[in-house]
């Protein structure tokens, strides 16, 4: 029996064996031949689904387990590659040959066997390096340096045995550092201040000074550092680096790309914000909820635009509403995490992260955060005494229109109430219209009994009334329609409705001037009534919009009045006509029976129409008025008070964002108002498909962060700002390892051209690693405990001895270091699109120092196409103006790209760019060389030079070498100083940064 069991357990051991041989003989090459690359962790995971480990099949893709052990025809990995239907076809370009179907078959049945071990797994906040906590690390100790920076720069280059190289000239750093912090090239008397009071040794070498040289030339070179960051061009240079990073353009981007006319408040907004040097949580916290975490404070409304700055859908906002409000949530989750956190969220939207410790319940509590938010333009007040008036007036016209009696009859507002009753004198004078022509669009009979107009016989479903008159008065400013009760219509009407009640959808009134070509069209500013149904009120009939109307069901029977006051007095000349149409469309014959048109010259206000029971309590002493009544007169006479104050506010400013209540741009320049009256619920969807709901998500964020919460579940309970509220404060909390590494780490990749972890969106398993991870934690607690300052941390970074070095090539160390990640020199930098364009400006002393305002379209508008206009960026005249502004304040047109920016690698901001491509083609050298805004400034900069050595000193900030003197001055006598300009411009000097 024992040998029995011997024998049994040898040949289940043999089994074993034979079964991973056949897996790793036969099944695991044609795994890496025909799938691995759509679906392996080193390649791509197409539908989530890795082959490239047993634990990769087993747990699936988004359709589930890709195999079931033992059962071919239960397998999904088996019907797709057996091309099952048009749905099931893998690989999808060709079928497998049947020999290896077959193979697939057969280890299916021999229960899949599989011998492969994942090793990489799902990091957790506790084994990968952006998510642990943030400690201050010791400082290295390495002798005679100083400087904390280098310190840790010094340490790493000692392990690898480089030394670093030497500090630049005078020359190149001064221009170097004015790049870096202004986006600007030094003039060429700055080059010589600085020079002049940096004399160094002139062989160049930091070891020819003395200590005292040494100091004075380090102290000339901060103070130049500290003058940079205290200029507001400071502002202007890192504002675009931001303005990259959320992908901030000022057009929707996709099929309809609409200009946002009034987006630039948020840029201005952002570069006074780092001029200010404002600290970093409370910048964070501002973006994301300004509007209910600084109430006081009305002009960071704008710094919503960072809500707003991505792209949007016009078709999908219009057709699709769902899938709209999933992916441009989406868009906003992916644009915060990245950007704030350097995460990548959005990865977890159809299934858990395939490498970071994200679910999909972190990423739908993040996308139920903006679950309240519409996109648009939205008005605030930039002068704080005027919001709080606005807030005031506003509260209590709110409180007059919905009868608020603990509002209305407070102390204050009563004697506001008392102070206008006594400025009641003698009643408006009403003047009637002399009607000359009265018509029905649809049908109708109209008749005229002295001044009432009577409409009987067809009862269409809809109509309108067009009524010309001529005006006895010499101005007006208000009109009033009387709609009458009569016994003759239905329940005494006013309307002919069979329940008495009429719409008046719109009321528009036209001007012709005698002799006039065409008529001028008026304006109504408010509309009122001494009775308003619910929901049909007297305003809406001035709206714009057919669909809302003027309605008085139910008080039916009686008479009634509306005034509408003109937004300016009118002036009539002589033999002037007044046409009126009076549209009535809400349909089922809601149309008015009996009415009458009358004209006032006094003043608009005055001439308001009052509620009858307000008018019953201006009859009666104030001690004997019953509530109702005193309710009623308190609003009409506040609900005017407020209004007439509320036209004294200057117009409050607009800014493209996003918040509860917004104009959406759904046309060129025309804002639809629109209002989330509660945040819509945000589901966890299966596999990301929008009707395949699992379960309500809870607003949060991420997991990963042990040490803050990863739900808000009170803010969950009240309004969406409650919910942006709790987002903002986890983002800017000290605790929050992710914020401080990441911006730590964007400031010194724009300083160095790379980050010290060079995927500045993605610190996680996918991105890159830190080269100098105890510098990263370092710098991100610099800034933590300093305040958030990032001008603390530019002035750091800055004066250290890696940022001054040299930029030389060295053969030695890159044995070593090739791509330099020990940063054992400086890196040498091309200047960005944007630069490059400022720099010739300047060069040419044609760039306009003005600070902020609207964008600049430096384009030629042609006829749409699908709402989005033709742009011509060639036909734009640069000779229009004297000078023009930095590229910052240039209109950048998401769909449209200016051909000479985008040769330069100005990023396509229907993307998030972090970092800046860089290419070098034929196509970027031509439009260098022939582009109309080169050609033209190289004109204007040749104008105002006489020599070739002018030239030099102007373009490089140097004097020109006996060789290129003589080049210079030959090229010049045959082509011109604007020829040899245009050379100057196009060179490497000029367009490197070393």
């Amino acid at each position: 029996m024992k040998r029995a069991v011997f024998l049994f357990g040898c040949f289940a051991g043999f089994s074993s064996v034979c079964a991973d041989e056949f897996f790793t003989s036969k099944i695991e090459p044609l795994l890496k031949q025909r799938c691995f690359e759509c679906h392996s962790h080193e390649k791509k995971m197409k539908g989530g689904l890795t082959l490239d480990s047993k634990s990769g099949w087993e747990q699936g893709g988004d359709s589930g387990p890709a195999l079931v052990a033992g059962k071919p025809e239960e397998s999904l990995l088996i019907k797709m590659v057996r091309w099952s239907d048009d749905e099931h076809q893998m690989p999808p370009k060709e079928k497998l040959p049947s020999a290896e179907i077959a193979l697939l078959e057969e280890w299916v049945k021999r229960g899949a066997p599989d011998p492969r071990v994942m090793v990489k797994k799902r990091p957790t906040e506790a084994d990968w390096w952006s998510l642990k906590p943030l400690v201050v690390p010791k400082l290295p100790e390495v002798a005679g340096v100083q400087h904390p920076v280098d310190r840790f720069i010094r340490a790493r280059l000692a392990e690898r045995k480089i030394t670093p190289s030497l500090e630049a000239d005078r020359r190149t750093l001064i221009r170097r550092v004015m790049f870096d912090l202004h986006g600007l090239p030094p003039s060429q008397a700055e080059v010589e201040a600085f020079l002049a009071e940096t004399e160094r040794p002139s062989d160049n070498q930091t070891g020819g000074q003395s200590d005292k040289e040494k100091d004075s030339s380090l102290s000339a070179y901060e103070r130049l550092v500290d003058r940079l960051l205290e200029s507001s061009r400071y502002g202007e240079r890192w504002a675009r680096h931001w303005l990259d990073t959320i992908h901030f353009a000022e057009t929707h981007g996709c099929g309809h790309d609409l200009p946002r006319d009034h987006a630039w408040r948020y840029r201005d907004y952002v570069i006074t914000a780092l001029n200010e040097d404002k600290p970093w949580p409370r910048f964070v916290r501002e973006q994301v909820a300004a509007d209910v975490l600084f109430p006081e404070e009305p002009k960071l409304v704008a710094a919503l635009g960072f809500l707003g700055a991505g792209v949007f859908d016009h078709s999908a906002y219009q057709t699709a509403p769902t899938n709209f409000d999933y992916l441009d949530r989406d868009d906003l989750v992916t644009q915060t995490m990245g950007a704030f956190a350097s995460t990548t969220a959005n990865c977890a939207r159809c299934h858990a992260h395939k490498f970071d410790p994200i679910s999909q319940d972190d990423y739908y509590a993040l996308q139920s955060v903006f679950a309240g938010l519409i996109e648009g333009n939205i008005p605030f007040d930039e002068d704080k005494t005027v919001a709080q008036s606005r807030r005031r007036w506003q509260t209590i016209l709110t409180a007059a229109e919905s009868k608020d009696k603990a509002v209305l009859l407070t102390p204050e507002n009563a004697s506001l109430v008392g102070a206008w009753e006594k400025t009641q004198g003698a009643p408006v004078k009403w003047s009637p219209l002399g009607y000359e022509s009265f018509v029905s669009a649809e049908g109708s009979s109209l008749k005229r009994t002295g001044d009432t107009l009577f409409s009987s016989g067809a009862k269409p479903d809809k109509d309108s009334y067009i009524i010309t008159s001529s005006v006895p008065l010499t101005k007006i400013t208000a009109l009033r329609l009387d709609v009458l009760a009569d016994p003759s219509l239905p329940m005494k009407g006013p309307g002919r409705q069979d329940n008495g009640n009429l719409t008046l959808s719109e009321i528009e009134a036209q001007l012709f001037d005698p002799g006039a070509a065409q008529p001028v069209k008026l304006k109504f500013t408010r509309a009122t009534a001494d009775f308003d149904q619910q929901g049909w009120t007297s305003g809406m009939a001035i709206d714009g919009n057919a669909a809302t109307g003027w309605g008085i069901h139910p008080a039916v029977g009686v008479s009634h009045h509306a005034v509408f006051e003109m937004a300016d007095a009118v002036a009539i000349k002589p033999g002037a006509r007044l046409t009126l149409t009076l549209k009535q469309l809400s349909g089922k014959s809601h149309l008015i029976g009996s009415f009458k048109l009358s004209v006032t010259d006094e003043h608009a206000v005055r001439a308001a129409a009052m509620p009858t029971l307000a008018q019953e309590a201006l009859t009666l002493p104030a001690e004997k008025r019953s509530e109702p009544q005193r309710v009623a007169l308190a609003a009409h006479a506040l609900r005017l008070i407020a209004t007439t104050e509320l036209s004294k506010l200057p117009a409050p400013a607009q800014v493209y964002a996003a918040a509860k209540k917004a104009d959406v741009l759904l046309a060129v320049g025309k804002g639809t108002p629109t209002t989330v009256a509660k945040a819509k619920t945000v589901q966890v969807l299966k596999r990301g498909e929008f009707d395949k709901p699992m379960k309500e998500a809870v607003s949060g964020a991420l997991s990963a962060i042990h040490a803050l919460p990863a739900r808000f579940e009170k803010a969950q309970a009240s309004d969406e700002a409650a919910r942006r509220a709790a987002l903002a404060d986890w983002l800017a909390d000290e605790k929050n390892p992710l914020t401080w590494r990441s911006i730590a780490n964007r400031v010194w990749h724009y300083h160095f051209g790379r980050g010290l972890c060079d995927t500045p969106n993605d610190f996680g398993r996918m991105g890159g690693t830190p080269s100098h991870p105890e510098l990263l934690d370092w710098l991100a607690c610099e800034l933590r405990d300093h305040g958030g300052s990032l001008k603390h941390l530019h002035r750091l970074i800055v004066t250290s001895a890696a940022y001054r070095q040299s930029s030389a090539h060295r053969d030695d160390a890159v044995l070593l270091d090739a791509d330099n990640r020990l940063l054992w020199r400086m890196n040498r930098l091309r200047l960005d699109a944007d630069s490059y364009r400022d720099f010739v400006l300047a060069t040419s002393d044609r760039l306009d120092p003005a600070l902020g305002g609207t964008s600049v379209r430096q384009f030629v508008t042609g006829p749409p196409v699908q709402l989005t206009p033709t742009l011509n960026y060639e036909a734009y005249d640069w000779s229009a103006l004297p000078k023009h502004r930095r590229s910052i304040y240039r209109f950048v047109w998401r769909g449209v790209p200016d051909p000479f920016m985008d040769a330069l690698d100005f990023p396509d901001l229907g993307m998030l760019a972090p970092a800046r491509g860089f290419s070098a083609s034929a196509l970027q050298s031509l439009a260098l060389y022939n582009n109309r805004f080169v050609l033209h400034f190289s004109g204007e900069l040749g104008k105002q030079l006489t020599t070739p050595e002018e030239a030099v000193r102007r373009v490089l900030l140097r004097e020109p070498t006996a060789e290129e003197k003589t080049n210079f001055t030959t090229f010049a006598q045959k082509n011109g100083l604007a020829a040899l300009c245009r050379v100057l411009l196009n060179s490497n000097e000029f367009l490197f940064v070393d």
